[in-house]
């Protein structure tokens, strides 16, 4: 059996679905076929499929997230974040956690006009949607198909508040609308941030953007007035745990304004595929990392508990609270993420200011 890492890929196998009654395996018959006949078994590509869901907008119902409504443009993320908790979500469509995750993207080409119809609607009273609170919205099929481009104009033209979350320097390219949608008040930019290793980023997230590249994203937004929060999430006890004051003062320094973080959790298949990961990537310190991983949260990879389960308990959990209370005073007094402007958008329901 071939246990050399998937090159470009975060995840190394297509882990069963929990909602289906079959799942498939690579047998090593197969492998030794493929090898015989000189053919990959696997051409590791990604896939884009379409979709046309009814409604784009979710009520988040979770208070462990800081945000209130979510939309996401694309479902499954070509990053391939290892540990990213939005994989369990790719069952519901019908596909693994795993590498389908990755390789098979959905697509809502209907995104901005589903948007637009919201924020019509009589009943909608403005309060900040997130781009994404699921999977990245700057994820490389943003370039071919500019669904977040399409759906930043549209809060634009209906003066409302949007947050954005991502660890892609392509946000960047609408640096235009984020200046002018900053001048009413509209906007917050999240941009995630692991750690200042590329050797770690390269194996914990392997197609996202480099370190300096997402430094300089919060430079570039922070030198245009465009209020920005560093995600330090989640914290990895063994892999950059020890990174806390480091990734704050980097963050600080470029000019974010707040920093939040959360400490890892694998539920759901996460936990398998992590362990899967760890055991090809980092053989050495696997056994070290999941014991610490276990001990925040009761002796297990997973807690579901709401407001333990992104913050872990113990020791070691206990240790990396500490570190950040110290980093936010250290490097973040006097600084807060500003409140974004909701009392716009009431008068732009129609698509243009009303006169009354």
């Amino acid at each position: 059996m071939n246990n050399s890492p998937i090159k470009g890929r975060g995840a190394q196998e297509n882990t069963p679905n929990k909602f289906l009654q079959y799942s498939y395996e690579t047998r090593d018959d197969f492998l030794e076929f493929c090898r015989l006949e000189g053919e990959p078994a696997d051409t590791n590509k990604t896939q884009y499929i379409p979709i046309f869901p009814k409604t784009i907008v979710n009520e988040v119902t979770s208070p462990d997230v800081g945000m209130l409504y979510s939309m996401n443009p694309y479902q499954g993320c070509e990053h391939g974040c290892v540990y990213c908790y939005a994989r369990n979500s790719h069952e519901y469509w019908g596909y693994s956690a795993g590498l389908d995750f990755e390789r098979k993207i959905l697509v809502k080409r209907d995104a901005p006009r589903l948007l637009e119809k919201k924020l019509k609607s009589k009943s909608w009273k403005a309060c900040t949607i997130v781009l994404s609170g699921n999977t990245d919205c700057y994820q490389p099929a943003e370039q071919e198909f500019k669904l977040t481009r399409a759906c930043l104009e549209v809060f634009l033209k209906y003066r409302h508040p949007v947050g954005i979350i991502t660890k892609n320097a392509l946000i960047l390219r609408d640096l235009d609308l984020l200046k002018e949608l900053n001048n009413y008040g509209l906007i917050g930019v999240n941009v995630s941030i692991t750690s200042l290793k590329e050797e770690t980023r390269r194996i914990l997230e392997p197609r996202t953007a480099s370190i300096p590249k997402r430094l300089k994203v919060i430079k570039v937004l922070s030198d245009n007035g465009i209020p920005v929060n560093a995600m330090l999430a989640p914290i990895i006890p063994g892999i950059n745990s020890h990174e806390v004051m480091d990734l704050a003062k980097a963050v600080s320094e470029n000019g974010a304004v707040s920093f939040a973080f959360t400490v890892v959790r694998l539920n759901g298949a996460i936990g398998g595929i992590f362990t899967d990961w760890i055991r090809k990537t980092l053989p050495d310190r696997a056994d070290k990392v999941l014991n610490q991983i276990k001990e925040c949260h009761g002796g297990t990879l997973n807690d579901s508990r709401f407001g333990i389960r992104s913050k872990g308990e113990g020791k070691i959990a206990t240790q990396i609270h500490d570190m950040v209370r110290l980093a936010k005073r250290v490097y973040f007094k006097d600084k807060k993420f500003p409140a974004l402007n909701t009392e716009l958008h009431e008068q732009y329901k129609t698509g243009q200011l009303s006169l009354f």
